[in-house]
């Protein structure tokens, strides 16, 4: 390696992991560079270790192999973030081009033969069982990852399956970069204010705001969220509420109101990436050996087939349905005899909904919002986790993409144990939703502990003028649900890299942690600390907060019901003996809505082509898990209310429950089955009843 190499290396942010991003010297084209340096040292470690003459051990095949492996990913993981929440052209072509070479060596590496056949010496040797339950738990996972990556394929069918790896990866991120475009591409202005009638001030102030930075006089309207979502609640112009609706509702399709030009908007269209990405699936299903992609997908999940998920979202269906019916019914009732809608349509319900939320509980959720202002609800989250586990969050300095951007340290006994980033609002280069990612896992090396780092992403309403980031109660449980996952991540205590923090945990009980969590939105001490108007100061009133609480439950048949139509539709879907195209991906989701819908949105609606936990992220045939792990979460929060009343002392018994659930589920990660953590923390199996009785989904007597 000559000097003029070396120095560059050196320079080269991506080269320095698995430390802390130095996110200010990167730049677009230090992605090529970094890979190529980056891969070449993977593919040594690889050779190394599946030498003939290399001892089937953890210290000479797994370590070894980690660290290099683990240098790549976190770079490669730098870029994806980035491109997640700093999109851009330079980095977007970066990304593309180098995403086939990325896929194709973790498919290599998942299919190479010599390396499988160390893990299966190591899974032999009389060693194996005085290794550490977590490294046991590695070498399975491995083993069973290993089949699923086609390493016992041989010939063209392994050839193929890395042609589908790399094709399905170049096409999920083509499906979240066309949802991206298309959300981008729409937009609504006006300068007659009373187009707008209804909306609160705070949107307005933002709409007027986009207009000005975009150079445009008035107000500007987008599909944004925080743009997007003021107007379906509040705006009274229903021919306004209309045009939004269409417009977010056929987003990446050829029915989308943007862009204008037939060919922009087909060039957008995700029904081909949706048909390719199902007919890829299902042939990787068939070389691996399964029936079908459901199948594939639950290899490495709690549940067991895909007829089990789909019993078990009709059953819970079945308990929603009068609820969701009831809840349509005063929905029409309101609207015709308060509102003057007799003919309730998909743009109205979020709009029938709040005005029947404000007549029936006093309260509305803009004014709510005024109480919630970022920096005071993160003070009490944070004082909710040390509370509850025994840790201090506090502020850091690092290198961040942003100014809106924050760092954190998580302490315990003064000790720094990890570290994450906060990227809460909303920009145009941004995708929608909200995720925690990891930067790097915890791992001790020797003597050497590598602390966790993560990063929780939202997409809020921006700051506006001089006032803060207000938040919908909406926002705040959102926010609780990703920390949920940071702390999971952060607060692990195994050391092996796989399965700590959240790696190797079930992905449908992954979300465990993440809806537990939200369940602390709704006490009241918790609410009281983290509220204080945006104006006044004051906390938010308990008698505001008791309307909240009498709400809480508020159309909960209905949204279970929404829940249940995208998870019966991912499932079947990924399910189906043949292939559909875009005709009969249509015809299955028409088919769920008949079985268990009770609100129809029109015709032209292509929800699918926007749904991007399926086929843009890692939900595919895995949709289901949000409810399934709804149960998990319900359950262990009873145990904290039961808690709250023991006899012996509130304070000592919560204190001694958080101690329990970060000991049995927050710090054991994957290191053990995801049921057994549970049942270590419970006593018993998870209990329907739970997740029934908070949603208000049980019949009094």
């Amino acid at each position: 390696m000559n000097d003029k190499t070396a120095s560059s290396d050196t320079a080269n942010p991506l080269l320095e992991g698995p430390g802390l991003p130095r996110f200010t010297a990167f730049s677009p084209d230090q992605v090529s560079p970094a890979l190529d340096s980056l891969l070449a040292d993977a593919r040594s470690a690889l050779e190394q270790v599946t030498a003939a003459d290399t001892p089937a051990t953890w210290e000479t095949v797994v370590d070894p192999l980690d660290t290099a492996t683990e240098r790549l990913g976190w770079a490669w993981g730098l870029v994806g973030h980035l491109n997640a929440v700093d999109d851009n052209k330079p980095l977007r072509e970066a990304y593309n081009a180098n995403l086939p070479r990325m896929t194709q060596f973790w498919t290599e590496l998942g299919q190479n033969q010599a390396l499988f056949e160390k893990y299966r010496a190591i899974r032999a040797s009389s060693g194996f069982d005085a290794l550490p339950a977590s490294r046991r738990q590695v070498i399975e996972h491995a083993l069973r990852d290993f089949r699923l990556g086609g390493a016992e394929l041989e010939g063209p069918g392994r050839t193929r399956f890395g042609e589908i790896q790399e094709r399905a990866a170049a096409l999920a991120q083509k499906f979240s970069e066309n949802v991206l475009d298309a959300t981008n591409a729409f937009e609504f202005l006006t300068e007659d204010a009373a187009r707008l009638d209804g909306l609160p001030p705070d949107a307005l102030e933002a709409a007027a705001a986009d207009a000005a930075t975009a150079g445009k006089p008035g107000y500007r309207l987008t599909l944004q969220m925080p743009s997007y979502l003021p107007v379906m609640q509040y705006a009274t112009d229903r021919k306004l509420r209309s045009r939004l609706y269409h417009a977010y509702g056929t987003r990446a399709s050829l029915d989308a109101l943007a862009p204008e030009d037939a060919e922009a908007r087909a060039a957008l269209d995700n029904a081909p990436v949706i048909d390719e990405l199902l007919r890829l699936r299902d042939e990787e299903a068939k070389l691996l050996g399964y029936q079908n992609f459901g199948e594939v997908s639950l290899v490495p999940k709690m549940a067991d087939s895909p007829a089990q998920v789909m019993a078990f979202l009709h059953d819970l269906a079945v308990k929603a349905r009068p609820f969701a019916e009831r809840d349509v019914a005063e929905m029409r009732q309101f609207a015709a005899d308060e509102l003057g809608i007799r003919d309730m349509q998909s743009w109205d319900t979020a709009f029938v909904s709040e005005k029947l939320k404000e007549a029936r509980y006093a309260f509305s959720s803009q004014t709510v919002k005024q109480y919630f202002q970022l920096p005071r609800v993160l003070d009490g989250l944070f004082g909710l986790v040390e509370r509850l586990f025994g840790v201090k969050v506090a502020a850091d300095t690092a290198e961040c993409w942003h100014p809106e951007v924050r760092f954190f340290r998580i302490e315990r006994d003064g000790r720094a144990i990890g570290h994450f980033f906060v990227d809460p609002c909303s920009r145009a280069s941004k995708r929608p939703g909200a995720w925690m990612d990891s930067v790097r896992s915890r791992r001790v090396l020797g003597k050497t502990v590598q602390t966790p780092v993560a990063y929780l992403v939202c997409n809020f309403s921006a700051p506006v003028g001089k006032r803060p980031s207000l938040l919908t109660h909406d926002d705040v449980t959102t926010l609780f649900h990703e920390f949920g996952h940071g702390i999971h991540h952060l607060l692990t205590r195994v050391d092996d890299l796989g399965v700590s923090g959240i790696g190797g945990v079930e992905w449908d009980a992954v979300e465990l942690p993440s809806q537990f969590m939200e369940n602390f939105c709704w006490e009241w001490d918790n609410v009281r600390e983290m509220s204080a108007h945006v104006d006044t100061g004051e906390p938010l009133p308990r008698e505001l907060f008791d309307r909240m609480l009498a709400a809480k439950n508020f159309q909960a048949g209905l949204q279970t019901l929404r829940q249940i139509e995208f998870a019966l539709f991912d499932m079947r879907i990924h399910v189906a003996p043949e292939p559909l195209g875009a005709d009969g991906v249509q015809r299955i989701l028409d088919q769920v809505r008949d079985e268990v819908a009770v609100l129809r949105p029109p015709a032209y609606n292509r929800f699918q082509n926007s749904f991007s936990h399926i086929f843009g992220g890692g939900y595919a045939a895995g949709y289901y898990s949000y409810k399934w792990a709804e149960v998990l979460s319900a359950d262990a929060y009873a145990a904290f209310e039961e808690a709250a009343s023991a006899p012996e002392g509130a304070d000592a018994a919560l204190a001694a429950t958080g101690q329990r659930f970060l000991d049995e589920i927050l710090s054991v990660g994957g290191s053990r089955p995801a049921i057994d953590s549970f049942r270590a923390f419970r006593g018993r199996d998870p209990e329907l009843d739970a997740l029934l009785r908070h949603n208000g989904m049980v019949e009094a007597s």
